[in-house]
């Protein structure tokens, strides 16, 4: 991508209206645009690196068995009255209209419902059994404030895994792959290293659920975290669950935190609700055993920006950034810079490297500045002062200065060896 040819243009100032670092950084970067309170659309480098993130996180879901799948948005009311859900008593996040016919229909917050009634014509026997089913999907929640930018808004992007078993035991086996895929996933996302397995409230369906809670001053949860690693949520720490999980309340030290995933036991509510049976070995109709496992794409992107940003602007991990090299040419009235920028992008984008080259028209000082807000982690700078290094590279002499935008180090690289 030729950075004279992007449509978006960075910003100065931050919208006054936005108090989060995520969401300020994002718009002034020219990732993502915001509609109203709660609702963003992702500009073209947005989307490339929520991609990114989608990306890992299906290739970790394919690894565990999950098969993808892409469910409607619209619901309608028969299902979630099977399940009392519908009711605004019992669910009061809905986004709910009506059709032309009067009935009414509903965008939904989480599938659990249509994906239990989608398999009665799927799963007959154990033979069908396990399975994984997951999908990316946009989801709509009529939050009464959404806050903290991208991390917390009323449509958003979700996976979701749901999980059908014979039993609770085969249940458990996958819900501790899962949880593995969890930890794996976080890792490649570039913050693992402050990500905590917590137990949480299973709710009605089992003693513990378990959310993956990143330390996070824009987190909206307290947490307390154990010496070797273990994390309890601030909502169910009590002498019991400290008894249970063998820790001291004198070893666990607080921290802020934001939930970037979680993973439930839902066991048999619905499918017993919405009649998911299966007929065991004996003959015997049973119903499945169900677990889900949520990640929000766009609450982990705002999370690697409030976790990582600095300064100058937004620092992306290798593994999400929208180009792994952001191609800075400081242009020379004899046009020689023009044509080693030119050829190295040429050579670079030959080789299967995504470059972000920017050959716009404009002073260094603007182009570095954006350079730093953008946040790619490699920066390659061809210049007067850069082309004058002495070396005979095939594209003309000179060199190529290598900055790494997290680490901070400079390094001169001679043309030719790219």
């Amino acid at each position: 991508m030729k950075q004279s040819k992007l449509f978006t243009k960075t910003r100065r100032e931050a919208p006054k209206d936005e108090v989060s670092k995520n969401a300020q950084l994002l718009i002034r970067a020219g990732y993502i645009h915001k509609e109203m309170a709660g609702v963003y659309s992702y500009l073209p480098l947005g989307l490339r690196t929520l991609n990114k993130i989608v990306g890992v996180i299906r290739e970790e879901m394919d690894a565990i068995g999950g098969q993808e799948v892409h469910l409607a948005a619209l619901q309608s009311k028969s299902k979630w009255d099977a399940t009392k859900r519908w009711s605004d008593k019992e669910v009061d996040v809905w986004f709910k209209t009506k059709m032309k016919s009067g009935d009414e229909l509903g965008l939904g917050f989480t599938h659990e419902e249509p994906l239990t009634d989608l398999m009665r014509g799927q799963i007959s026997s154990y033979r069908d059994l396990p399975l994984s089913v997951y999908q990316f999907q946009t989801k709509f929640r009529n939050e009464t404030r959404a806050k903290s930018g991208i991390m917390r808004t009323r449509e958003f992007l979700m996976k979701d895994l749901y999980s059908f078993n014979v039993d609770e035991k085969a249940h458990a086996e996958f819900y501790e792959k899962a949880k593995q895929a969890y930890v794996k996933i976080f890792g490649r996302l570039g913050i693992g290293d402050q990500t905590y397995v917590t137990n949480a409230s299973g709710g009605s369906f089992s003693k513990f659920s378990h959310e993956f809670q990143t330390v996070c001053d824009a987190g909206e949860d307290v947490i307390y975290i154990a010496e070797d690693g273990r994390a309890i949520n601030k909502e169910v720490l009590n002498d019991e669950v400290l008894e249970d999980l063998k820790l001291k309340r004198t070893d666990l030290k607080e921290a802020k935190a934001a939930e970037v995933g979680n993973i439930f036991t839902l066991g048999t509510r619905f499918s017993e609700a919405l009649g998911l049976n299966f007929k065991d070995e004996a003959g015997k109709s049973r119903p499945v055993f169900m677990g889900s496992y949520g990640i929000g794409p766009g609450r982990v992107m705002g999370t690697i920006v409030e976790l990582t940003a600095d300064d100058k602007g937004i620092v992306w991990p290798e593994s999400v950034a929208p180009f792994a090299v952001h191609l800075v040419a400081l242009f020379d009235e004899e046009g020689k810079v023009k044509k080693v920028a030119d050829e190295l992008y040429e050579k670079l984008t030959s080789k299967g490297v995504e470059v972000l080259y920017d050959d716009r028209q404009c002073s260094a000082g603007e182009k570095f500045g954006d350079a730093d807000l953008i946040g790619i982690p490699k920066r390659y700078v061809v210049s007067e002062k850069t082309l004058k290094s002495s070396d005979a590279g095939s594209l003309g002499g000179g060199s190529v200065e290598v900055k790494d935008r997290v680490t901070g180090k400079v390094d001169m690289v001679p043309v030719g060896s790219f």
